[in-house]
């Protein structure tokens, strides 16, 4: 049988399929589907420094082969957190991961201070595509100064291990990469979620109250393979991919494409399963082509004659 655990710098992922961040809940409301300490990890909702209620409704909208979305990290904040959810969580044997959120670099160090005190969280993911109110609402995660400088902060005030989740509305998703890995992340995750709309033609109005909002789903895994692909090539740490996987060979597509472990998002809306059929088919594919071990897959994508 082959081995499905893979590292992210120096912790031991027991495989490589872990949830993405604001399609998992806290795993609770998985819990009653499956068993939760079969997944390589999950990344619970984003988690801010206050209490969000998040934007007004409509806020969802479904898309031919994907959804749109625009919650606006809706949470209650990071003291409820550690209150709150993490005593009934924390004791599930898997790796738990916070995504952490904010609308200034002040914000994220609060948050990632509070969290680095909590014992069973191993990690956090840095979510740079949120709105810099002080730069008039432009995320941080498509400003190369705003970037480096909410990382390099986040990095001197939390000491776990830091992954940075990127964000795809960028020319150049390699030169972002190469960013976190200098100011000391020690992993990167991608991608985020594609700035796009929806339009009811009968009423003439946008399907969001936002008017815009975060594409997701099978619609853009083309451009996130490339993008982790791109990644892969460009720095020396793990990359952790994901967008629009589905099933088992979206997985392995993207572990082929560079990713060291993937995150599994909008398929959990559809099949609350689907982590663990997802980690079946990678173990069965490893034993089909005789590979002992699923990091051999990461970036082996052969080149064309």
């Amino acid at each position: 049988m082959a081995d499905l655990s893979v590292h992210i710098k120096d912790l031991l992922l027991k495989n490589p399929v872990l949830t993405a961040s604001g399609t998992f809940g806290y795993g609770e409301e998985y819990a009653d589907f499956m068993p939760l300490e079969a997944l390589g990890g999950m990344v619970v909702k984003g988690t801010t420094g206050l209490h969000r209620e998040g934007n007004d409704y409509p806020r969802m909208a479904e898309t031919p082969s994907g959804m749109l979305n625009a919650v606006g990290l809706q949470n209650n904040g990071v003291d409820y957190f550690c209150n709150t959810i993490y005593p009934r969580i924390k004791t599930v044997d898997t790796h738990i991961f916070v995504n952490v959120s904010g609308s200034t670099i002040e914000e994220y160090i609060e948050v990632a201070e509070k969290i680095n005190t909590l014992e069973k969280i191993p990690g956090i993911e840095l979510n740079i595509s949120c709105p810099n109110v002080k730069e008039g609402g432009m995320a941080f995660g498509t400003s190369c100064t705003s970037a480096e400088a909410v990382i390099k902060a986040v990095r001197k005030a939390y000491n776990k291990l830091l992954i940075v989740k990127l964000s795809p509305n960028v020319t150049d998703i390699a030169e972002f990469a190469r960013i976190a890995e200098a100011q000391g992340a020690e992993a990167v995750s991608l991608v985020n979620t594609f700035l796009g709309m929806a339009i009811d033609a009968e009423s003439q109005q946008a399907l969001l109250s936002t008017i815009t909002g975060g594409l997701s789903g099978p619609a853009i895994k083309p451009i996130a393979l490339r993008m982790v692909w791109q990644c892969y090539k460009a720095v020396n740490i793990p990359v952790i991919g994901m967008g629009g996987i589905m099933n088992a060979v979206d997985a392995i597509e993207f572990l082929l494409a560079g990713s060291a472990a993937v995150q599994i998002g909008t398929a959990n809306f559809i099949d609350p399963r689907v982590t663990l059929k997802v980690i079946q088919g990678i173990e069965e594919y490893l034993d089909r082509k005789n590979i002992p071990s699923v990091k051999e897959l990461t970036g082996s994508l052969k080149e064309n004659r």
